[in-house]
């Protein structure tokens, strides 16, 4: 019986699809005090797209909020009928942190599996998915794998997507070395030439020639179809074109400890941009951080984001003496809201501006030293010192500025009322004739976020 655990996070949305796919039972955990969740619903969805059948574990009821019997309620608008409810669907209430029915839920599974009649031959050659991959400092390419039928063993030359190589060690969770795998086991496969993407089917073949065969078309094939990828007309490439022009891009390099979370990341950090900002990742990969990973970040004026790794000492020194900035991360929610705090602050601020009153002129005085100076009654609102003025004349915008001098009886003051009489003088602006109407304002400066 093997467990495939997929994280909760709303990025990965892919990973929990590729879980939904590759297992022949899906366990659905709901918290008692929690209910149903948005990624609950997503995890029904990719269970039903796959047409796997699901178990409930209401988890978490030795908390006193425990509802067990509201999950199941809301899980019947999702179409999830349970057993006592009618249905076909099983349900089990645990708790993790007690250890509580765990035995009772194993059991569930086998009868499960045993209503399904689970089977596979093991007397042929290997054959399987790809579940997670990375590149390993000290081991190489490192793939992940489910093994589905037949048996898998050390010394098999394996095709793996678009990468193939010849086994040189089976390593199990344990970390213990194997000779060979059955049906339903989860492996590491070393010795493969590059890093397969996870998802992709793997399966032993007869000769090394067939392998490069295989893999030389799967690779020139994905060329081809990301070459053909594009805007379908040329007005949709153009008006793209035009808004990413527009648009203030925040480049990042983006390393993850294994593909899964990088294609994760790069997913998530896509979907937080607007038309004004966005992140681009111009390269993502599992793997440490390295100094060509430096060098592509500064040749692109990009950061370096390292999720659950580090960079090795001659790519620190090197990011230190170019000034390439590496952040470190251990949680995607950090990752993310980050990024979001940093392109909030690449978002031009909004300006509110709040009309406060009207003056008219009623005779223009030219002052030495100071130049023209308007006295003006205040025909609405109220007018303050440093405030934003329009001209108007005949209704027409001549000058919008800043209002310099603001005085009342030979003294500068801070404000006038409706009613009352002043003298006016704008900031580097001298023309301004008897009967021209003020606009007087205010602007607030608003920070966006996203």
């Amino acid at each position: 019986m093997t467990f495939i655990d997929t994280p909760g996070h709303a990025a990965f949305s892919s990973m929990r699809a590729r879980g939904a796919q590759v297992t022949d039972i899906v366990i659905l955990v709901v918290a008692a005090d929690d209910g149903v969740m948005p990624q609950t619903i997503e995890a029904i969805s990719h269970a039903k797209a796959a047409k796997v059948p699901i178990i409930v574990a209401i988890n978490k009821i030795d908390k006193p909020a425990a509802q067990p019997q509201r999950v199941v309620n809301e899980l019947l608008q999702y179409e999830i009928i349970t057993e006592a409810n009618g249905g076909d669907v099983l349900t089990v209430e645990v708790s993790a942190l007690k250890k509580l029915n765990l035995d009772k839920l194993l059991e569930t599974i086998l009868l499960q599996a045993e209503i399904m009649d689970l089977r596979a031959n093991a007397d042929r050659a290997g054959e399987g998915v790809v579940v997670e991959s990375q590149l390993d400092k000290g081991r190489g390419p490192v793939a992940t794998v489910l093994v589905r039928r037949g048996t898998l063993k050390r010394g098999d030359i394996v095709v793996a997507g678009a990468e193939w190589g010849k086994v040189r060690a089976l390593v199990n969770e344990r970390n213990e070395q194997l000779q060979e795998v059955g049906p339903s086991a989860p492996v590491e496969i070393l010795g493969l030439e590059g890093v397969p993407d996870p998802g992709d089917q793997f399966a032993v073949v007869e000769s090394e020639a067939r392998a490069r065969e295989i893999t030389e078309y799967r690779q020139r094939k994905k060329r081809e179809s990301s070459a053909a990828t594009g805007p379908r007309s040329s007005l949709e490439q153009m008006m793209a074109r035009l808004k990413r022009d527009e648009a203030k891009e925040l480049p990042v390099v983006i390393k993850a400890d294994v593909q899964g979370s990088a294609e994760a990341i790069t997913g998530a950090i896509e979907k937080i941009g607007t038309e004004e900002v966005r992140a681009k990742a111009i390269f993502s990969a599992p793997g440490a951080i390295t100094e060509s990973d430096v060098l592509l970040a500064r040749a692109s004026g990009a950061a370096i984001l390292g999720f659950n790794v580090r960079a090795n000492k001659q790519a620190r020194d090197l990011a230190e003496r170019e000034g390439v900035e590496i952040r470190y991360y251990s949680i995607i929610y950090n990752l993310i809201d980050d990024l979001k705090g940093v392109l909030s602050g690449m978002l031009a601020p909004e300006r509110k501006e709040t009309f406060i009153g009207y003056a008219e002129i009623l005779e223009v005085f030219d002052i030495t030293k100071i130049g023209k100076v308007a006295g003006c009654r205040i025909t609405e609102g109220t007018v303050r010192r440093g405030c934003g003025v329009r001209l108007l004349r005949d209704n027409v915008v001549i000058h919008e500025g800043n209002l310099g001098t603001l005085k009342r009886f030979k003294e500068e003051v801070q404000e006038v009322f409706a009613g009352q009489e002043c003298g006016m003088g704008f900031v580097n602006y001298q023309d301004i004739r008897k009967s021209d109407f003020i606009e007087c304002f205010t602007v607030e400066v608003i920070k966006r976020t996203l």
